[in-house]
């Protein structure tokens, strides 16, 4: 048979080829060096928006293949980008940061699970969501899920809601900051600590300034830390014996990055062609993303657990303001 229903298989075939070739020609897109050729590149919030668009206006053609990508590539940006900080003046500026951190993680969790009971949202979810909103979005999810024994649901609705306000805050984070006249200081800080998943953090940094951003990654990861006790924890709470932590072991390559550029004799240009992946690999990231939403996640997400991690995000952002303006010049 050469058709079928009326439509030429040739035909077929290129329609459903369509969106690989769009999606691929979109990653190439960015990855073009167009600062070059002195036209201005893809920035962070541009690749998410288009990302979103691509996954809302046709459907993602290698879902497995853009989830693990994006998991790793945002791994391996975190850790070129390393090589460009210094490690005594990251921790110096970082400090502040990280006192925050340990008061946010144990404030959030609580408020998180009260919240939950208070609204009558099934109790892994509340604790998967406040899980995210803590600590570091859709990887702190991913890493307690399996130690929670959470189910396939529990797990879709925590990671879309988390996801929706992370797409939001790359947007409105970097304008916010310019209104308020923050300094580069504050507004790593800030972000590093309002914001959920580090894609997010590092493209709002990106977005604000070099400073901003080496702070922001600093503080991120900090806190990324806290998956290993909260983890710990989430087994002795809901006593689930077996369970396997989930350790972001690309932290620690990040760490030694710093150290490596802080004491060894690096060649200019292997900081710059870190640099250059670094960045390129964490716009890619976030296209990648964008393009992983779809409407039937946005759909299963619901009001309530829509709610409550929105009331979090408020709590977390407006507190962390507050004590970050009153706190660092």
């Amino acid at each position: 048979m050469k058709e079928k229903k009326g439509i030429n298989l040739n035909e077929e075939k290129t329609a459903i080829n369509r969106p690989l070739i769009i999606y691929v020609a979109a990653i190439a897109i960015i990855l073009i060096p167009w600062d070059k050729l002195g036209l201005p590149i893809v920035n962070a919030p541009l690749a998410l928006l288009a990302g979103l668009v691509f996954a809302f206006c046709m459907k993602n053609p290698c879902p497995k293949f853009n989830k693990k990508c994006s998991k790793y590539l945002l791994q391996v940006a975190v850790v070129c980008l390393g090589f460009n900080m210094n490690l005594q003046e990251s921790l110096k500026s970082g400090s502040e940061g990280m006192m925050f951190t340990v008061v946010s993680v144990v404030g959030v969790m609580a408020l998180g699970v009260l919240g939950g009971y208070w609204l009558h949202i099934n109790r892994k979810t509340s604790y998967l969501i406040s899980s995210g909103t803590a600590i570091c979005g859709g990887s702190a999810i991913a890493a307690v899920g399996p130690v929670l024994k959470a189910n396939e649901n529990e797990m879709a609705v925590s990671l879309g809601v988390i996801f929706i306000l992370n797409a939001i805050a790359l947007f409105i984070f970097p304008p916010i900051g310019h209104l308020l006249d923050m300094s580069q200081q504050q507004f790593g800080t800030w972000a590093a600590i309002a914001i959920h998943d580090t894609s997010s953090v590092v493209g709002a940094g990106e977005s604000f300034g070099e400073e901003a951003l080496q702070i922001a990654t600093l503080i991120k990861l900090t806190r990324a830390l806290w998956i290993i006790p909260l983890a710990l924890a989430t087994m002795f709470i809901f006593r689930e014996k077996g369970s396997k932590i989930s350790i972001p072991w690309f932290i620690f390559i990040f760490i030694l990055a710093m150290v490596a550029n802080t004491y060894l004799p690096i060649p200019e240009w292997f900081v710059d062609t870190m640099v250059w992946i670094a960045k390129r690999g964490m716009v890619v990231t976030l296209f990648m993303i964008g393009a992983s939403l779809s409407l039937a996640t946005v759909k299963q997400v619901g009001i309530k657990p829509l709610l409550l991690a929105v009331l979090l995000w408020i709590v977390i952002g407006v507190g962390s303001l507050f004590v970050v303006e009153a706190t660092i010049p």
